[in-house]
């Protein structure tokens, strides 16, 4: 065995366990893991961010694009704070991804040390909390154990986020251990008595429906839930921010289960008699608050296929519940034998025909105001975009034009298209867009709001200095849109915190680095993107929005006046 400081062995079984990039904001609690890396540099890059939230971000977003997990550092107390934004986000998201923190000395624990916390009581591990797993590594000699456990527990079962406490003085010792063989996340499979159970629920429905979506997909699990869909043909919408789960394009596809469903799919989830939920731990923003598929009784049968058998009968009673990962789960479902005949197949199309009218430009609803056309907008991205880009947005009212108007290209097709938190963490978008760019080399598109772009925006410096290239959409209405729109639904015309007043924020861009514009019309965007496409380094396009453009289906003085008509 040959000695080293433990720092160092730390990067060589995250070297041993894959890992190519880590994010992170130095600190001087992990001096001797940031001189591993200078060791190491030629296997494996430390990725410097300008803020620990955008850091994780961007570990978050690096272990749903590879479905390994995300690596992040940072320094104790603040900093450790400062990224449970991307733990959360992980968490909810069910995104495999490992935060190592930087932690005062051992002879100065539980002193109150400088910038000291109890990471087991912040990051509680549970449903409740925001990390699968918490530890604290005392022993260097024991570092290849600490972290091997802690990849397969991010990737095991429902995926998610795990915390690694590092003492500074345990990374300074001299060790001679060895890292641990890679590992690989282990596949459950569906036992064949609820295969055979889940056969007949299918033979006696009228009216069934699949939700497909959560953390675990790779394409190959893609591809036999598609063959499935199409041996029994079945509809499919994909649930909150996992519409790249199923192909957008393919004639089964139904539409997406969130925020801002199409009227047409909420209908029919209530009206389903078999939903079958492939993934999806059905959150709130998926149910419309629990009330499309009602807790803890549902009105339909529901099948629950879900890897975390702590997830099965934890919100819902299922009639069928499955567990099962999403690779075996799909592999399991596309050998499913079904009948030459089957009586749904007018519903399949019903449902997909529900879709196209939602996403056809020419049928956005009402005339919204302002000369920016928000459904023309996206319509110019599924024309210019590369089928294998990578679209991300933050949280706010901007990502639901995204939301309904782009066709996303699903996994089955190789690449994974659609980074976007479901715990609605704004701020996301851009650092998650940059890390896409880094780690993948495809075109990146992301679209953020005025209030979303300055939570993170600095990350565009660590664009720069990586040589990232991102393409962002700044929708800028001088407000927390959605905050906005909340207010007056419940207290109409009181207008309170939710008004912006911005910086230059075309100047701000090109301070960090990036070329920017000002688009102020439909027909100037086209060809803004088109210039953005061919520049070699990112870029922003800056598109001012009239307040009034709310929503995809209405007007902030519409649900004004309909607040006041009802007494509110």
């Amino acid at each position: 065995m040959t000695s080293r400081l433990a720092g160092h062995l730390l990067v060589e079984c995250l070297i041993a366990q894959g890992v190519t990039h880590a994010f992170g904001v130095p600190g001087e609690s992990y001096l001797a893991v940031l001189d591993g890396f200078h060791a190491h540099a030629d296997r494996i890059r430390f990725i410097t961010n300008r803020q620990e939230g955008g850091a994780a971000f961007m570990a978050e977003a690096q272990g749903k694009l590879t479905g390994r997990p995300g690596v992040c550092f940072v320094t104790r107390g603040p900093g450790a704070t400062n990224a449970s934004i991307g733990v959360h986000t992980a968490f909810q998201d069910s995104t495999p991804m490992v935060l190592f923190v930087g932690d005062v000395a051992s002879d100065a624990r539980d002193r109150e040390a400088f910038q000291e916390v109890d990471y087991a009581v912040f990051f509680g591990p549970s449903t409740k909390g925001m990390a699968k797993r918490v530890e604290r590594i005392d022993d260097a000699r024991r570092i290849p154990e600490y972290v091997a456990r802690a990849f397969a527990t991010a990737m095991n079962g429902r995926p998610g986020p795990v915390v690694l406490v590092l003492p500074e003085d345990m990374l300074t010792e001299t060790v001679d251990a060895e890292p641990l063989p890679r590992l690989e996340p282990v596949q459950s499979w569906a036992d064949p008595g609820s295969l055979r159970q889940l056969r007949e629920l299918l033979l006696a429905a009228e009216r069934p429906l699949v939700l497909a979506g959560g953390g675990g997909w790779t394409s190959q699990a893609a591809a036999a839930l598609q063959r499935f869909a199409e041996n029994w043909q079945l509809p499919v919408a994909n649930t909150f921010r996992f519409q790249d789960t199923f192909d957008n394009h393919h004639p089964l596809y139904a539409g997406d289960v969130g925020l801002g469903i199409n009227p047409a799919l909420a209908r029919r989830v209530r009206e389903s008699d078999l939903l079958i939920a492939i993934g999806p731990r059905l959150g709130e923003s998926t149910t419309g608050g629990y009330t499309l598929i009602e807790a803890p009784l549902p009105k339909q049968k529901l099948v629950h296929i879900h890897a975390s058998a702590e997830e099965l009968g934890r919100v819902y009673q299922p009639t069928l519940a499955i567990c099962a990962t999403m690779n075996a789960a799909a592999r399991c479902l596309e050998v499913l034998s079904a009948p030459p005949q089957l009586p749904w197949v007018d519903r399949t199309a019903a449902c997909h025909a529900d879709y196209e009218v939602n996403v056809d430009v020419r049928n956005g609803g009402i005339r919204l105001p302002g000369p920016i056309d928000m459904p023309a907008i996206i319509h110019s991205l599924q024309s210019h975009l590369p089928a294998d880009a990578v679209l991300t947005n933050g949280a706010g009212n901007f990502a639901s034009w995204l939301h309904r108007f782009y066709r996303y290209h699903g996994l089955v097709k190789g690449h994974k298209t659609q980074l976007a938190p479901t715990n609605g963490a704004m701020g996301y978008g851009v650092p998650a867009g940059i890390a896409a760019s880094i780690l993948t080399g495809r075109t990146v598109f992301t679209i953020a709001g005025d209030g979303d772009f300055l939570m993170n925006g600095q990350e565009l410096a660590t664009a720069v200095m990586h040589g990232a290239r991102s393409i962002i959409l700044l929708v800028n209405n001088a407000s927390f849109g959605t905050i906005r729109m909340h207010q007056e639904r419940e207290y109409p015309a009181h207008v309170s915190g939710s008004s912006l007043t911005n910086p230059d924020l075309c100047a701000l861009a090109r301070a960090y680095g990036y070329a920017a514009e000002q688009v102020l019309t439909t027909e100037g965007f086209e060809p803004a993107l088109q210039r953005a496409l061919a520049a070699e380094g990112g870029t922003v396009i800056e598109l001012l929005l009239d307040t009034e453009v709310i929503t995809t289906r209405g007007t902030l003085s519409a649900i004004r006046e309909q607040a006041i008509k009802t007494g509110r």
